[in-house]
C-alpha cells in the first residue's frame, strides 16, 4: 500500500513496503539527510535509513527519483526546510564513501 500522507511533522519519510533497497534516493541527496542500514529482513540485507531530517532541504530529488515511490517528502506549505549547509555536504560526501550505508553503521554488519 502505497503511504502519501505526512506521518507526523517531518520533511521525509519512507514506506518501507515499497522500498527495495536501491539506494538511488541516497546518492541523490545533496545534504546527507538519508543513508543504507543493514537489515537482514530486506531482500538486499539493507534498508532506506532517514539519518538527519533536520537537514532536509525540500529538494525533491530522492523522490522524484525512486522507481518504487517508497519515499516522500513534504510539501514545502505544510514544512519549514532546512539551508543546505557545508557540514550537510561534507555529511553527504561521507556517505557517498560509506558506500551509501548509514554514517551511524559504520562498521555494523
Amino acid at each position: 500500500m502505497f503511504k502519501t500522507t505526512n506521518p507526523g511533522n517531518v520533511p521525509v519519510w519512507v514506506n518501507t513496503s515499497n522500498c527495495k533497497a536501491c539506494d538511488i534516493c541516497v546518492s541523490v541527496c545533496p545534504s546527507g539527510v538519508l543513508g543504507m542500514r543493514y537489515d537482514n529482513t530486506s531482500t538486499l540485507g539493507a534498508m532506506i535509513s532517514i539519518d538527519h531530517p533536520e537537514s532536509c532541504i525540500g529538494c525533491m530529488d530522492c523522490e522524484l527519483s525512486c522507481p518504487d515511490f517508497a519515499i516522500y517528502v513534504a510539501e514545502k506549505s505544510d514544512y519549514k526546510f532546512a539551508k543546505l549547509t557545508d557540514d550537510a555536504k561534507a555529511r553527504q560526501a561521507a556517505v557517498k564513501a560509506n558506500g551509501y550505508m548509514s554514517l551511524e553503521q559504520k562498521g555494523a554488519k
